[in-house]
C-alpha cells in the first residue's frame, strides 16, 4: 500500500514523540476516529429507541427553535 504525504508526515510526528506520550496520543486518535466514523444503523436505532423509552426526547415543536427560515 502506497503511503500518502499526510500519512508520512503523521508517522514522522508520531515517531518523534517520547514514548510516555504515546498512550495519550492513542486516546486522541481513537476519540477522533470514533467521532468521525458513522455508526451502523442498528446502533443508531438502538440508541434512538433507548432515548425514546427513557424520555430523552425533544418535543417536535421545539426542533425548529432557533432556525431562521427565509
Amino acid at each position: 500500500m502506497a503511503t500518502t504525504p499526510y500519512r508520512e508526515q503523521v508517522l514522522r510526528e508520531v515517531n518523534a514523540l517520547p514514548e510516555e506520550y504515546l498512550p495519550y496520543l492513542l486516546q486522541i486518535v481513537q476519540t477522533f476516529r470514533d467521532s468521525i466514523t458513522l455508526r451502523p444503523a442498528t446502533e443508531s436505532v438502538q440508541q434512538g429507541w433507548h432515548e425514546a423509552r427513557t424520555t430523552q426526547i425533544t418535543p417536535i415543536e421545539e426542533l425548529w427553535d432557533g432556525i431562521d427560515a427565509e
